[in-house]
């Protein structure tokens, strides 16, 4: 097996190495060369998940007009009873950087890791990735604070959620694995989308649903209008599933003194709080003072992580230990 760095235009490029480990040169996590193959030449839907680091590409999107990338890492005892993780990344959609991040816990917990990566080419700026694309014609004002206009997709077959349950049964199916369900973890802009495919896609194969990290939040309530409430939404607060197994996973140091990653300010998102640790207490304590209000059964919970920032690696390596240490 031969292994090389991701290409940074050094003269490391060209150098290959037996075995996996760190670039002596550029300091880059080493991966398989067959990894460096360019997507285009990846045949859409053909899938072939070998041990080991790998990818493959999918139709996604309304009407399946779209690809995705799927970065995947597969342990080599992978059993037919183990588990799965699907991973959403960052703002950046570096998948195989959050595949990467994975790795090692994969081998400790026997799991199968599958991140997906919606490129800007079909998924432009935040709000078709963060906001899941449920809406569309967005107009930001001149200090781009706040959304100023913008349509709210109807059709919800147009909202990425549908994607997750269908990568879960294509690795399933390709792997013969015998599971009902999935994990789903997502940081930062991939913890926007988790927290609200709670919120508006009650019906899915997820098991556990980790939101890490999130800039800010859609609060489930009908006062305040979509995207920071459900006013103007096809959704209500009394429709809510409050019993999902929805975690707020958040780094105890993602606070006022984390620099790592945009945060969106305007002043109706600053109700939230001025950080990312606050604007996730805020969300948890609104949602759980809504669902008693309903008298609904409240199932969320929060997790704060001691020690982490807004640093993926670190969430991710103690999201792997919170879902699966106990099983060990």
């Amino acid at each position: 097996m031969e292994y090389v760095c991701k290409p940074c235009d050094l003269s490391c490029d060209e150098l290959t190495f037996n075995k996996a480990g760190i670039c002596p040169h550029c300091a880059m996590n080493l991966i398989k060369k067959s990894e460096l193959i360019p997507e285009k030449e990846l045949l859409i839907n053909e899938i072939n998940i070998q041990n080991g680091s790998g990818k493959f590409l999918i139709e996604g999107g309304f009407q399946k007009r779209r690809a995705i990338t799927i970065h995947y890492y597969k342990p080599e005892n992978l059993k037919p009873e183990s588990q799965m993780i699907i991973v959403l990344p960052g703002a950046g959609r570096n998948g195989d950087d959050y595949r990467d991040a994975w790795i090692k816990k994969a081998e400790k917990y026997n799991i199968l890791v599958l991140a997906p990566a919606y490129s800007e080419d079909y998924y432009p700026e935040f709000w078709s990735y963060n906001l899941a694309g449920m809406i569309t014609d967005l107009e930001i004002n001149q200090e781009r604070t706040a959304m100023t206009n913008f349509k709210i997709s109807q059709n919800t077959d147009e909202w990425i959620y549908n994607d997750f349950d269908r990568i879960f049964n294509l690795a399933k199916q390709e792997l013969n694995l015998n599971v009902d369900n999935y994990d789903i973890f997502g940081h930062s802009a991939g913890g926007q989308i988790l927290h609200r495919l709670a919120i508006f896609r009650s019906q899915h194969k997820a098991n556990r649903i980790l939101a890490s990290n999130s800039g800010w939040y859609t609060v489930p309530t009908d006062l305040d209008n979509f995207p920071v409430g459900l006013k103007g939404s096809n959704t209500s607060a009394n429709e809510i599933d409050f019993t999902s197994n929805l975690i707020l996973f958040l780094g105890e140091k993602d606070d006022a003194n984390e620099t790592r990653g945009d945060l969106r300010r305007s002043p109706e998102v600053d109700i939230q709080g001025l950080h990312r640790l606050a604007r996730g207490k805020y969300f948890y304590g609104e949602s759980e003072k809504i669902a008693l209000g309903l008298n609904s059964e409240f199932n969320w919970s929060l997790e704060i992580i001691p020690n982490i920032g807004h640093d993926y690696k670190g969430m991710s390596k103690a999201a792997a230990d919170f879902l699966y240490k106990e099983g060990e």
